[in-house]
């Protein structure tokens, strides 16, 4: 295949060729592509030195496959470009998880909704990615009613410039700030923008994603998400209210047997998930699993994964190995 990495640059796009490499993804020409500023630096990729080139250069170039991690505008300005030039698209930004023309997947849930005509393919957000991987399979046996979710989110969720933040404020070097406070030794109940009904973007992406990624409107989701001082991995608090009742011995079973779910929870030795555990991993761990005692038919879950990971890089890599497996996508053919 040839592979273009939009945005290769960046801190996903570091992963997503960390990834490519571990799974062994069929790439025999590599693309690695970025902004203006980036074009002609030079990045390594299995030990293989490669220059950056621009979006226009990759755009003509035709590659099978671009998996974008570049930011909204980019994706909107270009995604389509690719599209036009018979490139299939794997876009981690947010500009069309929304789009009713546009698939939102997490390859264990809903992959095989793919098509050949699914040009433009939306990986959806790294906390909502986590989230529905673990209730995805506990909706299909209980059927949720409503989710109220919790999220302490690493500041590698915001980008370099957030990870720099913290690291200055560590080391006492006055730096640029991503932040309008100080992160280190505090923890910021803001996510992204804040939008007119005072939530934050990234907690109206928790509330509305799993619904289309599930295809089921017959729960609701409320959110409030929270940057921590972690340097990488989010953790999620989650309580789940079901129509039907549940057994915890069954829940754990059902869990286990889950696809990229790791069940890590035994209070007697301390056991349960930790971003610093999940670090460099593509499982979704889970724990802290206990009946929410105050309401009928509740769980309380506590869901932490690697957001770099599982939530962007390694989504959008098990979308393209969907994509080659089942021949959705057209194969250049060697020279």
């Amino acid at each position: 295949m040839k592979v273009a990495v939009v945005g290769a640059t960046g801190m996903v796009g570091e992963v997503m060729l960390k990834v490519l490499a571990e799974r062994n993804f069929p790439v025999s020409e590599l693309l690695l592509v970025a902004s203006e500023r980036s074009v002609g630096k030079k990045l390594s990729y299995r030990g293989k030195g490669y220059t950056v080139i621009g979006l226009a250069d990759a755009v003509a170039a035709k590659p099978d496959i671009a998996i974008f991690s570049a930011g909204g505008d980019t994706s909107l300005e270009w995604a389509p470009k690719f599209a036009a030039a018979g490139t299939t698209v794997v876009d981690n930004s947010s500009a069309w998880r929304m789009d009713p023309t546009k698939k939102l997947v997490v390859p264990e849930i809903n992959a095989k909704e793919l098509t050949k005509e699914d040009m433009i393919i939306a990986n959806p957000n790294c906390s909502t990615i986590q989230m529905v991987m673990v209730l995805a399979p506990l909706h299909k046996k209980y059927k949720m009613k409503r989710v109220v979710v919790s999220t302490y989110q690493s500041v590698s969720g915001t980008g370099l410039k957030a990870v720099k933040q913290l690291e200055n404020e560590l080391s006492g070097v006055k730096g640029e700030m991503a932040y309008p406070y100080p992160i280190n030794r505090n923890a910021l109940p803001h996510c992204d923008v804040f939008l007119e009904n005072g939530y934050t973007k990234e907690e109206m992406k928790l509330a509305n994603e799993p619904l289309k990624i599930l295809n089921d409107d017959s729960f609701t989701i409320t959110a409030t998400a929270v940057r921590i001082p972690t340097a990488g991995g989010h953790s999620e608090a989650v309580n789940v209210e079901f129509s039907n009742d549940f057994d915890l011995t069954e829940v754990r079973q059902i869990l286990n047997a889950t696809p990229g779910v790791t069940v890590q929870d035994n209070p007697d030795t301390n056991t349960y998930p930790m971003p610093i555990y999940a670090h460099d991993k593509d499982d979704v761990f889970v724990g802290r699993i206990r009946r929410d005692e105050s309401r009928p038919n509740t769980l309380n879950l506590w869901i932490v994964a690697d957001n770099l990971r599982k939530g962007a890089a390694t989504n959008a890599v098990q979308i393209g190995e969907y994509l080659v497996e089942h021949g959705l996508v057209k194969q250049s053919m060697p020279a």
